[in-house]
């Protein structure tokens, strides 16, 4: 099996759905989709013989297929073409959002992952009210990190970090906050790309903002925001900058 530099991205590519499969290094000529998957393609998608479905690895590289067996939880698809890799989207953009109550998280995660964001970072800040078991909600944002780059048809699968510390957060590279004023942050960029810190729902402690004296500053709007809604403004803002410096 070849391998092709691909000059389409998978989001241009026209096929019908896309799914990410669990395989490290390649993507074989033939792929039998089965479990959760299987099922949301065959049962709620309706998908039918013939009909195009692009695959990934969650690592860059992708390839499309043609529907070949459709029946039950199991799909069973051909590749069309050589496997495509597409290059990570650069500088990286992360964001350490402080941890919120409920399923915000969760939340916070698929909408990030939607706008191309390349890590997702809970952060436990002094305000912070929720403190989830670290291995609990990893596997929960990559489980709704890895539905959501099925949506958006995203090659790269986002790193979903255990919680760090507000002290390991502010040593992350390229550091600005999510504030109501501010600047567009470009001034700090590097090779080394963002990284957006949002505070909790009660704001930085008084510690927090004076070792936070220093940072940039992104403005995400006039109003006051909830946390969530700060980190995916907040996101937005860089990933379109970022859209403009590959452009």
């Amino acid at each position: 099996m070849t391998t092709e530099i691909s000059s389409t991205l998978l989001a241009d590519f026209p096929a019908v759905a896309h799914v990410i499969v669990d395989l490290p290094n390649e993507l074989s000529d033939e792929l039998k989709i089965t479990g959760s998957d299987g099922h949301h393609l065959v049962r709620v998608r309706r998908l039918r013989i013939d009909e195009v479905v692009t695959a990934a690895n969650g690592s860059g590289s992708w390839r499309p297929y043609r529907v070949v067996e459709s029946s039950g939880r199991r799909l069973d698809l051909i590749a069309t073409a050589e496997v495509r890799v597409e290059s990570p989207l650069t500088p990286p953009l992360r964001v350490a959002f402080s941890l919120t109550k409920g399923a915000k998280p969760e939340v916070v995660a698929r909408q990030l992952t939607e706008l191309g964001v390349d890590s997702i970072i809970p952060v436990v800040a002094d305000r912070s009210v929720a403190r989830p078991e670290a291995q609990s909600l990893v596997t929960r944002l990559q489980r709704v990190a890895r539905e959501a780059s099925m949506q958006c048809r995203r090659s790269w699968l986002p790193e979903c970090l255990a919680p760090v510390t507000f002290t390991e957060a502010i040593d992350l590279p390229g550091l600005v906050i999510a504030s109501r004023t501010g600047t567009a942050a470009t001034g700090k960029l590097n090779s080394q790309g963002w990284t957006l810190l949002v505070g909790p729902e009660g704001g930085f402690s008084p510690a927090e903002i004076a070792a936070l004296k220093s940072v940039p500053i992104l403005a995400v709007g006039d109003l006051v925001l909830r946390a969530e809604t700060a980190a995916v403004a907040g996101a937005a803002v860089l990933a379109t900058q970022r859209s403009r410096l590959v452009a």
